[in-house]
């Protein structure tokens, strides 16, 4: 992963390798599925053949990655620049500024102004995972570089990084369970990167010393992938050098990454090659390193440039488009940095042929003495990832409408549906797998049901008290596993009760989970995001294991109008309630100590990155709502935590469940929705009825 910087430790120069599929490991076979999904999607794959070719091509894949970051707001807002210092320097000065992006949005950023008359040309230096971001070392070197070579340089703070993390120190880390707080509203960290960086063009463009024909773009590791994307979007970029980032999609399939490069579902429309193409005929310089992570590796990198070059030949512009490798780890180095000089010399001063320029000398700055805001001076009311996305989440949730009649809802919660399946989990793939096969363990009433939900993807149900088809069955969901502690006290509960229990393993997940898979409060941290990149988020491939139980469960006579409930604990019971949305073979639901509700001010802590489906506030609405969608059937509601991982009193419980309340009243069945702050296995399988 790109020098991943997890919270409240140092900067880790780490760069992930890809894990070796081992073809008798079946915690692999989740692995080798995901990779086979995105090599189908992409095995059509070609160069247009010509220029009116890749104009349409070009129009469809912006349309496709709009989708993908969700909709830029229509009117900016005001950038109300404002100077907060200034140091002065041999050669040229640095203000400190702050400027909004987005409503309540500030970017804290440093301006480098050279001692030079004229219209200037000018660079958006973008950090990458450094403890420092703008004012790390790696990243002042290139600016002041710039600065004293005639460049005007605006180097900027990421959100959720330097100065605009949920803390005010220095050093915290933007992705994980940070950036997935802003998932569920659709508008993931690598699109309001790209936005945020066409607003710093727009400050640029504000400044009387700045040329807006000749700005560029650089940035190294996240800050490569930032300058790749938005070199890509923003036209106003004349020249682009993305530097250790540039890769294959594909080749993230392996390796952990951080959240702010995954653009949900673009392997289902592009490879890499494709954004790069975006950039043409404009100048794009792309670094490699030729000891860096597979994933943005040279032999990586040549792959998608091979595709990439076409298009500028398209262009004429042949010339436009270069490869440069070095004999490095994954940095930002001098000889890095001394080519991207003469790349931005050549293409926004029209001097030289573009080969290094060498560096001038320089004094680098104590980090702090950069800040806008130095120590714990930053306002208290600073707009982070999180309450950004509570924010954006809030105004979803108030615009859902609000049906008066039974009639209303039923049409509003089949769109709801529709929406939920097509759009949040990823769609349901054709059923092409082998038939489900069922076998008796010892002389008891267990057996062991194997089936495979899609091509690829192998998975076993525990059945404990035969295929009496009159029995109730009752499958009880862990994401920790089958055998987690909670588990087996409700399916030893529930057998007391009368009931014949399922339990399973769903994909990547207890037996089955990936060895390499935690990153910071993430436990499920890297196959969601592979999941992420082909566009099936895990919830939906997990709703399809449960909906594919059940055609099994049927193949041995147990679903055939028998009472299924569904007993979830902790996020399975997102898995649960999206699983009864869809199909009601689901008679019942419990969801035990599940989240209550996806906004949050603070990074999610105790929840699965797989549960965070794109768009599902957008498309549904929060968790009531989409508990809404199995309404009149009974669902019982045991316990309840916030976002940051609290539990919730019954009160409380009542209040984020208000929404369901009022639509199971309106379907004359409000006794139906059980809300109550026990856990308690006894209890909640009583409340089952």
């Amino acid at each position: 992963m790109k020098l991943i910087l997890l919270q409240a430790f140092a900067c880790l120069l780490v760069c992930c390798a890809i894990t070796p599929v081992r073809a008798d490991s079946s915690v692999d076979e989740f692995l080798s599925f995901i990779r086979n999904q995105a090599a189908a999607m992409r095995s059509n794959d070609k160069p247009p053949a010509s220029l009116a070719a890749w104009t349409r091509q070009n129009a469809r894949l912006r349309a496709e990655l709009q989708k993908a970051w969700g909709p830029f707001p229509a009117t900016p807002a005001p950038l109300s620049a404002r100077k907060l210092g200034e140091l002065q320097r041999d050669g040229y000065r640095v203000e400190k500024l702050v400027f909004q992006t987005l409503p309540g949005v500030w970017m804290t950023a440093n301006a480098y102004v050279p001692n030079r008359s004229g219209k200037l040309p000018a660079i958006l230096m973008v950090h990458g995972h450094w403890r420092g971001a703008k004012q790390d070392p790696v990243v002042q070197a290139r600016c002041i570089g710039a600065a004293r070579l005639g460049f005007f340089v605006l180097a900027v703070d990421a959100l959720g990084a330097g100065e605009r993390a949920v803390g005010k120190a220095l050093g915290e880390y933007h992705g994980e369970m940070t950036a997935a707080t802003l998932l569920p509203v659709g508008c993931p960290l690598s699109g309001l990167q790209v936005y945020e960086n066409m607003r710093a063009v727009d400050y640029l463009c504000s400044r009387p010393e700045v040329d807006s024909a000749r700005i560029g773009i650089t940035g190294a590791s996240g800050g490569g992938n930032q300058t790749m994307y938005s070199g890509a979007w923003d036209e106003r970029f004349a020249a682009a050098v993305p530097v250790c980032s540039v890769g294959n999609y594909q080749a993230y399939l392996g390796a952990a990454c951080c959240m702010c490069e995954v653009v949900p579902g673009a392997l289902r429309f592009t490879e890499e090659w494709g954004v790069l193409g975006l950039t043409a005929p404009r100048g794009l310089m792309v670094v490699n390193a030729s000891r860096d992570a597979v994933q943005f590796s040279v032999a990586e990198s040549n792959k998608s440039l091979a595709a990439a070059e076409p298009i500028f030949e398209l262009f004429g512009k042949a010339d436009h488009l270069k490869h440069v490798t070095f004999e490095s780890g994954h940095d930002y180095s001098r000889p890095m940095r001394e080519a991207m000089y003469g790349w931005m010399t050549l293409h926004l001063k029209g001097e030289g042929d573009g080969s290094p320029i060498p560096e001038p000398a320089m004094q680098l700055e104590d980090p702090e003495t950069l800040r806008c805001f130095p120590g714990n001076s930053r306002p208290d009311d600073w707009m982070t990832i999180p309450k950004y996305a509570a924010a954006r989440a809030r105004e979803m949730i108030k615009s859902k409408p609000r049906c008066s009649s039974p009639d209303d809802w039923r049409k509003e919660a089949a769109k709801l549906r529709k929406s939920l399946s097509e759009r949040v989990l990823g769609g349901v793939p054709k059923l092409n797998g082998r038939p489900p096969t069922a076998e008796r363990v010892g002389a008891g009433d267990v057996m062991l049901l194997h089936f495979e939900p899609e091509p690829g993807i192998h998975l076993t149900g525990h059945i404990n008290g035969g295929t009496d088809k009159k029995q109730p069955v009752a499958i009880v969901l862990d994401l920790e596993g089958e055998d987690s502690p909670a588990a087996r006290a409700f399916i030893e509960e529930l057998r007391r009760t009368g009931r014949t229990t399922v339990s399973l393993d769903l994909r990547a997940t207890g037996k089955l989970a990936y060895k390499q898979d935690a990153v910071g409060s993430a436990p499920d941290h890297t196959t969601a995001e592979w999941s992420l990149w082909i566009g099936r988020p895990l919830l939906g491939q997990w709703v399809l294991d449960v909906r594919r139980l059940l055609d099994a469960l049927a193949s041995t006579g147990m679903a055939n109008g028998n009472d299924i409930a569904v007993i979830a604990i902790g996020p399975a019971g997102m898995v649960a309630l999206s699983a009864a949305a869809l199909d009601k073979r689901i008679t019942r639901v419990a969801t035990v100590g599940t989240l209550a509700s996806y906004v949050t001010e603070e990074p999610y802590r105790g929840q699965r990155l797989g549960i965070m489906a794109p768009g599902v506030l957008r498309e549904v609405g929060d968790v009531a709502h989409l508990a809404s969608l199995m309404a009149p059937r009974r669902l019982v509601v045991a316990g309840g935590v916030t976002g940051d991982g609290k539990a919730l009193d019954a009160s409380d419980l009542k209040e984020q469940y208000a929404p369901a309340a009022r639509i199971w009243s309106l379907m004359s069945a409000p006794d139906e929705l059980v809300i109550g702050a026990d856990t308690d296995s006894a209890t909640v399988v009583r409340a089952l009825r």
